[in-house]
């Protein structure tokens, strides 16, 4: 497989704590990498060190089948990037702000600013001065900087932070167009994981540093299974019950929430039996497994 992006070994600590731990990253070409992970994970330190803003204390990194060395400076003008809170002169305006990065990116195509000022709706505030915009305003702002000169690999650290979930939406969209239509491969982390789900071809999961899962996404459908939802007002009787009448493939979350693996069982035969035995019945619905529980269930186990 061609990869636009790998790591290996890729390791960093601070003040004797390891923050990234013998991380190894595979960015097909033309993918869309979700990254994610806990706050504290590691997630920013790897993109730093991606983008060649922190050297890694053992491990590489390769950009375009290219080692990033110090003096990669040609290699990340094909490169644009979010890495937590961006920075812009705060007394200039966005088209002021986008001028001077295709001057410092060598980006001679101008024109392409109110391209990109258009996908990510600020061209009604373009003139405005930065100071003035708001955390949303300023992440759109971040986002059009990100993608003005086509570069062929996105690194968004968290880019829709900020953002209200109609702007969420609009990203959303804009990221999968610029993957379709343009082919921009995209490495993006976000604490928003049914937002990853909804996005990302493949994945990977960072904990304390080590990377615990990298794999497709249809991998991870592929082990999410299906299920009976329960709420009910005493679910150890409820389990009880479920034994009884020979349930066994079941889990029981807390005090109140049931889930029973096993899609096959009549819903109103279930219902029927519990209310008739006392147990009182909240609600009874069938849902699947989400990132989210493949997370949490992976996170669990790395502690």
């Amino acid at each position: 497989m061609d990869h636009i992006m790998e790591t290996s070994g890729l390791r960093k600590s601070y003040k004797g704590n390891v923050v990234v731990n013998d991380v190894n990253i595979h960015v097909p070409k033309g993918s869309i990498y979700g990254f994610v992970g806990p706050n504290g994970a590691g997630k920013s330190t790897v993109m730093k060190m991606i983008l060649n803003l922190i050297r890694p204390e053992a491990g590489e990194v390769r950009l375009f089948g290219e080692k990033v060395t110090g003096q990669s400076c040609e290699i990340f003008k094909r490169v644009g990037s979010i890495i937590e809170n961006p920075y812009f002169y705060e007394k200039m305006t966005a088209r002021q702000n986008l001028d001077l990065h295709c001057d410092y990116m060598g980006f001679p195509n101008k024109e392409r600013i109110d391209e990109v000022l258009q996908m990510v709706d600020l061209q009604n505030a373009e003139r405005k001065q930065v100071r003035h915009y708001s955390l949303g305003m300023k992440q759109r702002l971040a986002i059009a900087r990100a993608i003005l000169a086509r570069p062929e690999f996105l690194i968004l650290d968290e880019p829709v932070n900020a953002l209200d979930p109609e702007g969420i939406r609009e990203m959303r969209h804009l990221f999968q167009q610029l993957n379709q239509e343009e082919g921009t491969t995209i490495f993006i982390s976000n604490h928003i994981l049914s937002e990853v789900d909804l996005i990302a071809d493949t994945i990977g999961i960072i904990q304390h540093g080590n990377l615990l899962a990298e794999l497709p996404i249809e991998e991870i459908h592929k082990h999410q299974a299906e299920y009976i939802s329960l709420q009910v007002d005493d679910a150890a009787h409820a389990a009880a019950l479920l034994e009884q009448m020979g349930v066994t493939n079941f889990s029981v979350l807390d005090k109140e929430f049931i889930r029973i693996y096993d899609p096959d069982i009549s819903g109103k035969i279930l219902s029927k039996t519990l209310i008739e035995n006392g147990v009182g019945l909240e609600s009874l619905g069938r849902s699947q497994d989400t990132l989210e529980d493949y997370f949490f269930q992976l996170t669990e186990n790395g502690k």
